[in-house]
């Protein structure tokens, strides 16, 4: 005598089946935009977001920091510009990051 699952019990199963496929999917979107950011990161890494030109590094007042071949900008990278004002004995240019730096926070 085969066995025919009640309606209650096929209704479980289908929600279980649903929850699980819900959860494939996302886990699949977020392995599509990992990968999309990853890949980004590696197209973009050390490329100057004005020009595109690949960026060197240099050091500044014992700072490492990113300067453009093609545009001549300066990157800084989080808290580098407070390293950078920390040595206020430097001169005229600490003092002008330093004006920035309270013009920005204005």
């Amino acid at each position: 005598m085969p066995y025919q699952p009640s309606e209650k019990e096929q209704e479980y199963f289908l929600r279980e089946e649903m929850q699980r496929l819900r959860q494939l999917r996302e886990e699949r979107r977020r392995r599509r935009e990992e990968d999309e950011r990853r890949k980004l990161k590696e197209l973009h890494w050390m490329h100057c977001p004005k020009c595109g030109v690949e960026m060197a590094t240099t050091t500044m007042y014992a700072v490492e920091v990113e300067v453009c071949p093609g545009c001549g900008g300066i990157f800084l990278d989080a808290g580098e510009l407070d390293k950078v004002l920390e040595e206020n004995t430097r001169g005229g240019f600490a003092a002008a990051l330093g004006s920035l730096r309270r013009w920005w926070k204005e």
